[in-house]
């Protein structure tokens, strides 16, 4: 028969307060958990079991035991790749290590840093990611600064470094972001500085940037930060937005000027190779012709001496040899015919050249015929021909004879 059940003995089974009402008394559950815990620690109750007893020693050895084991195993720590660890003894530094499973003392003994050196890092100069539509929001405050020649100009500037050393990177420099950017900004300036406006819009960023890393590098080295400057990039350097207008206008007339000096030297490198080129040949057909003239002239002269000699040997036969050899060589060439009469004053011209256009065998298709023979003429009449040649049957029989 169940307790609550009519007939049942109405028992609570967990109070044992069947017949009471009302809910269960505090003070008798606090006692009945610190029996519990009494019995747990290997306390017993005296002789009439009134009160609990204390503790042994044995079981405060195992709970502080296992207390410091626990202390103990929170000293692991793991070390990824890429990064370090800076071990400290109540603040003062004692070793770097390296990735893997490392283990120090627990705190508030020591404590261990992780720095990433291999992360790339970066600070922005004069502008700020983001900051408009176009994703650069201008800072004049860092970006204008005055060039050599006193202009202004808007120089925007992104440096990438990462971390060479952990130790130096936490210890020498409470700030190392905000203390690379202020070195920045002083080296940008000097370099700006020294510099006229020209070369720093046009042919001279590579060489600023250069610059620029180079003395960002020497004083960071000189604070022992620990920081590795991997590249220094130049976003945008351009005049103030009050002139860009005005120097737009400045570098369209440059180019306008370096394009046409371009063209002349273009024109220049076309005509003056030609013009040598026509200036060698002449001279070399001018030294050509002289030294044919030379070589003619010698060797007339040395035909004149070889004639000279012979005249003065035979002048009679030399005399008619060199009139028959004149009048050869201009009457060699000719179709026209002389004929001397012996004993008469007039000499029989023949046209042979007209008379040979004449004939029908040789004539052309469309050729004028001709209805009449050409008369005679005497040599009064003869009328000037292009250049022939005059065979005169008098020099051929003086040249038999």
């Amino acid at each position: 028969m169940s307790w609550n059940e009519p007939g049942g003995d109405k028992k609570d089974p967990w109070s044992g307060r069947g017949d009471q009402k009302g809910p269960p008394d505090l003070d008798e559950a606090m006692r009945s958990l610190q029996e519990k815990l009494s019995g747990f620690f290997g306390g017993g109750q005296d002789g009439d079991g009134s009160s609990p007893g204390t503790p042994s020693w044995k079981s405060l050895g195992l709970l502080a035991a296992g207390a410091v084991v626990l202390w103990g195993l929170s000293g692991f720590y793991i070390i990824n790749e890429g990064t370090q660890g800076v071990e400290t003894r109540f603040g003062k530094y004692i070793a770097t290590t390296q990735s893997g499973l490392n283990w120090h003392l627990p705190a508030p003994i020591e404590r261990v840093d992780i720095v990433d050196v291999k992360q790339q890092r970066y600070i922005e100069v004069g502008y700020r990611s983001g900051g408009t539509e176009q994703g650069l929001g201008s800072v004049p405050k860092e970006a204008l600064m005055l060039t050599k020649d006193e202009n202004i100009v808007d120089v925007r500037l992104a440096v990438q470094y990462q971390v060479k050393n952990a130790k130096d990177f936490v210890f020498n420099i409470v700030n190392p972001a905000a203390t690379l950017k202020q070195v920045t900004e002083s080296a940008q300036r000097g370099v700006i500085g020294s510099s006229e406006m020209d070369f720093v819009l046009t042919e001279g960023r590579s060489e600023i940037v250069t610059q620029i890393k180079k003395e960002i590098q020497e004083v960071m080295d000189s604070y022992n930060s620990g920081i590795q400057i991997t590249s220094v990039n130049l976003q945008d350097a351009q005049p103030p937005e009050q002139v860009q207008n005005a120097f737009e206008d400045a570098i369209k007339a440059r180019e306008d000027e370096q394009r046409l000096i371009n063209e002349a030297e273009a024109y220049s490198n076309d005509v003056v190779p030609k013009a040598r080129g026509a200036a060698a040949r002449k001279i070399q057909e001018a030294e050509g012709y002289k030294e044919q003239v030379i070589a003619q002239a010698e060797g007339e002269s040395n035909r004149f001496s070889k004639l000279l000699s012979e005249y003065t040997k035979a002048p009679d036969v030399t005399r008619k040899r060199l009139y028959i050899e004149a009048m050869e060589s201009v009457l060699g060439e000719t179709n026209t015919v002389l004929v001397d009469v012996k004993g008469g004053n007039n000499m029989l011209y023949l046209p042979l050249d007209k008379m040979i256009q004449n004939q029908p065998s040789i004539q052309q298709p469309n050729a004028p015929q001709s209805t009449a023979e050409q008369p005679a003429q005497s040599a009064a009449e003869v009328p000037r021909q292009p250049p022939a040649v005059r065979t005169s049957t008098r020099g051929r029989d003086a040249r038999g004879r």
